[in-house]
């Protein structure tokens, strides 16, 4: 979102600001611009990956927690569907820490949505991206009352039990960044 041509002039001075710190009061030539991937992201990718080179760190955690979402509506829909109704719950406390644009009355009901449909309307729209991107905390750390994780051994577990596919998964969406940074795998 936003002025691409605004963005490339503002973030190249960026850049020239770190080349010039590294240079000037010699820090560590290790010093890395962290950046959040994120799919909303692609059309800036090949600008940051044109003036950044070797300073870029990319930050994925956020997005490879998604993916595995991913793995998770294809393996146990049920799961998932807690998963999104939980989130749904804590969205407006955990979106304070966050500057996103999502519009959860755009987000339907899990229940009313189709196995086949979860990843599409979850996972690769905004909305209900944002929605699972921002509740990531929540759901990693809620507990029933008896003090049992709520969901995470339950992801986990399917982690584990479809370990390659998973791996695939990550492999994909992170591919698709270094692509469209303009960066090969593995350099």
């Amino acid at each position: 979102m936003g002025n691409i041509t605004q963005f490339a002039k503002e973030f190249e001075q960026d850049v020239l600001i770190v080349q010039f710190a590294i240079r000037e009061f010699e820090l560590s030539p290790d010093l890395k611009l962290s950046i959040h991937s994120g799919s909303d992201k692609f059309s800036i990718y090949p600008i940051i990956g044109k003036l950044v080179g070797d300073l870029l760190h990319l930050k994925t955690s956020g997005t490879s927690y998604l993916e595995s979402l991913r793995l998770i509506a294809r393996r146990n829909p049920d799961l998932f569907r807690e998963i999104v109704k939980y989130s749904l719950s804590c969205f407006e406390a955990d979106r304070r820490t966050y500057h996103v644009s999502a519009d959860v009355s755009n987000i339907p009901d899990p229940a009313n949505v189709s196995d086949e449909d979860l990843e599409k309307i979850f996972l690769n729209e905004r909305d209900g991206r944002q929605l699972l991107h921002v509740t990531f905390g929540s759901i990693l750390t809620a507990k029933t009352r008896d003090g049992k994780w709520l969901f995470r051994d339950r992801i986990r577990r399917i982690l584990i039990e479809n370990e390659e596919e998973y791996y695939q998964i990550i492999e994909n969406h992170l591919g698709r960044h270094i692509k469209a940074l303009g960066l090969t795998a593995g350099g």
